[in-house]
């Protein structure tokens, strides 16, 4: 079963994406940006679900550090956001993210997205 990180810090959107995915893929979670980090090297998940506005660290930085790790940097991302303004999106390619994902979740794009990074 291929496992996913969620990084979210609101209980409610963290909540959502579980019990959209929980049946389908291994989950873990962290709710900051450094746990995240954290989270990542320790479970080697494959693939990122990663809010942008995050406590700790916000989703930018924590997406440029995976992207300097050699061991982390091959695992995709995609930024889930609430500040879906014109050139976020770009913005995220930009960073690294390998995705895209507004809130609020609209489940069929998270099932399209998930499963375009996971195959």
């Amino acid at each position: 079963m291929k496992k996913i990180l969620i990084v979210e810090d609101v209980e409610m959107n963290r909540d959502l994406l579980v019990q959209l995915l929980e049946d389908d893929y291994e989950l873990v979670e962290a709710t900051d940006g450094k746990q995240g980090l954290e989270m990542a090297a320790q479970e080697r998940p494959d693939l990122i679900l990663l809010d942008i506005s995050l406590p700790e660290m916000d989703g930018w930085e924590v997406t440029r550090r995976i992207r300097a790790d050699e061991e982390l940097k091959q695992i995709p991302i995609i930024a889930v956001t609430a500040h879906a303004m014109a050139g976020d999106e770009e913005k995220a390619y930009a960073q690294g993210c390998n995705g895209y994902l507004s809130k609020p979740i609209d489940e069929d794009e998270l099932w399209a997205k998930v499963e375009k990074q996971l195959g």
